[in-house]
């Protein structure tokens, strides 16, 4: 059969999808998992319960599928980014629980990166500002934190990878170790002119090059999973991160196309071509794609809690039951959410203020505000943040007209329809709405043969649903100027 199986690893669920040659979804099965809180601002997985649940999926796709594995062209992989983790060469076990993007804990790392006038150099090779966010300082706070792991470091008894490459080294049982240059991008040890790793940024964190995994093109021969997880050996062929793999899903193929995705954070991505853009906006310089050793680069902007605060709504405050209740509360309440704005800083401000110091504030509370003036909010906090990276993406010269949006949040109407209306662009929501893995599939489909090029696979994409702006320039610029002053509060400035 002319199908591939994606496995999707995100944040907060390990999801699997096969694809037939058409695009459709033939099965899929998804898992759930818990993040691990062990302090204010430290965010952890146990990288065994990535494994199992990555297992479960895919072997739950294939049963719903009604497939077996060696019907399959091959595999594609996509996983949240920058998430580290450091496993025993030998054993393949982990030292320490991996150590999640949103993780804050390597901030006072920062602080002495700036100290010691490694900034500059650091944007300039990889890209990307100075932020817990990336992988470099979480490595840097395992090997100097972890009795023993400096020394084990050295004599190449350790390897590094984000979750890709942990996956790949537990299909293949050990036998690669590998990553593609998407994910290398996001670790601020890969220099995007180069395409390598820096060996600068090695020597300044202390990291022999026997940590790191070999870097591939997003589409290309990265070993072969073993029988014993699928049940028969299948290649896998492509990886990328997952808004990358996001930015493919959404058919962006072309410079200058845009997708958002709302997940447990939100990512904006730009296709930028071959034009390597240097943002002056607060954005990231990041890798799109690099297929045949040629490289598709993009500008970023990254919102650490989207679909989160809605998590945060049902498991913490407990005032929902379900996502899908938030749509009708906001209807409820309306555009202004009766004049309540929530800044959800709950790990810092991603772009375009870079502030992992900050924390979550709720202003504009009054004797009527209800329980569906704050749902309001929280969706409205998501249309806001992506707002700031379009008005940040505007200023580095790429101003966007329409928006490709993808994830979990946008089954949500009301929260398109904000998006459209305080961003003023057009908002498009595709049929398939599992880009992320689509994106993946695509890879893997490239990689297998099933299509030619990423422009091929792009005609897969499919509109389900627009959205124009519906309001006035003078509603949507006081609707600004508050969420302005929220987030001034926020960071402990707020406006006189």
């Amino acid at each position: 059969m002319d199908c591939v199986l994606a496995i999707d690893q995100g944040t907060s669920s390990t999801r699997a999808l096969v694809f037939g040659r058409s695009g459709r979804v033939l099965g899929s099965a998804q898992r759930e998992f818990d993040q691990i809180f062990p302090h204010d601002g430290w965010v952890e997985h146990d990288p065994e319960v990535l494994w199992q649940t990555t297992l479960y999926a895919a072997r739950g796709a294939l049963a719903n599928a009604g497939i077996e594995a060696r019907a399959l062209t091959g595999i594609g992989i996509t996983n949240q980014r920058e998430t580290t983790i450091v496993w025993d060469a030998d054993t393949g076990v982990p030292v320490y629980n991996a150590i999640v993007w949103q993780d804050r804990r390597t901030a006072p790392r920062c602080d002495r990166i700036r100290t010691d006038g490694m900034a500059g150099l650091i944007t300039d090779a990889t890209g990307l500002v100075i932020d817990p966010y990336f992988s470099s300082t979480k490595i840097a706070w395992l090997l100097d934190t972890v009795p023993g792991l400096r020394a084990r470091a050295a004599k190449g008894k350790l390897r590094f990878g984000t979750v890709d490459s942990f996956l790949i080294w537990r299909l293949t049982s050990g036998a690669k170790h590998l990553t593609d240059a998407t994910n290398a991008s996001r670790t601020q040890l890969f220099n995007l002119t180069a395409q390598r790793w820096d060996r600068e940024l090695l020597r300044y964190f202390d990291l022999p090059t026997s940590l790191l995994p070999e870097v591939l093109d997003c589409a290309g021969d990265y070993g072969v999973a073993d029988a014993q997880w699928l049940g028969a050996p299948v290649p896998i062929l492509g990886v990328a991160g997952d808004q990358q793999a996001a930015l493919i899903g959404q058919g962006c193929v072309e410079r200058g196309m845009t997708k958002s995705t709302y997940g447990t954070g939100c990512f904006l991505i730009t296709n930028t071509g071959d034009s390597l853009i240097r943002s002056t906006h607060g954005l990231l310089s990041t890798v799109g794609y690099r297929i045949d050793g040629q490289t598709t680069f993009a500008v970023e902007g990254s919102i650490f809690v989207a679909g989160a605060a809605v998590k945060w709504l049902r498991d913490s405050l407990r005032i929902v039951d379900s996502a899908a209740e938030t749509e009708a509360a906001a209807r409820r309440s309306g555009r202004e959410a009766g004049g309540v704005y929530l800044v959800p800083a709950f790990t810092g401000l991603g772009a375009p203020h870079w502030r992992p110091e900050a924390r979550g504030l709720i202003c504009g509370l009054s004797l009527d505000t209800n329980r569906d003036d704050l749902i309001a909010a929280t969706l409205a906090s998501v249309g806001y943040q992506s707002a700031d990276l379009l008005t940040a993406l505007a200023g580095d010269g790429a101003a966007v007209t329409c928006l490709r949006v993808d994830g979990g949040m946008v089954a949500n109407d009301w929260l398109c329809q904000f998006l459209a209306d305080i961003a003023a662009v057009r908002v498009e929501r595709p049929v398939t709405t599992e880009t992320t893995a689509l994106g993946a599939g695509m890879l893997a489909a490239l990689g297998g043969g099933l299509v030619g090029s990423l422009g091929e696979a792009a005609q897969l994409w499919q509109l389900q649903r627009s959205f124009e702006p519906e309001i006035n320039a003078e509603l949507r610029q006081r609707l600004l100027m508050g969420w302005s002053d929220a987030v001034a509060r926020t960071l402990g400035h707020p406006i006189a």
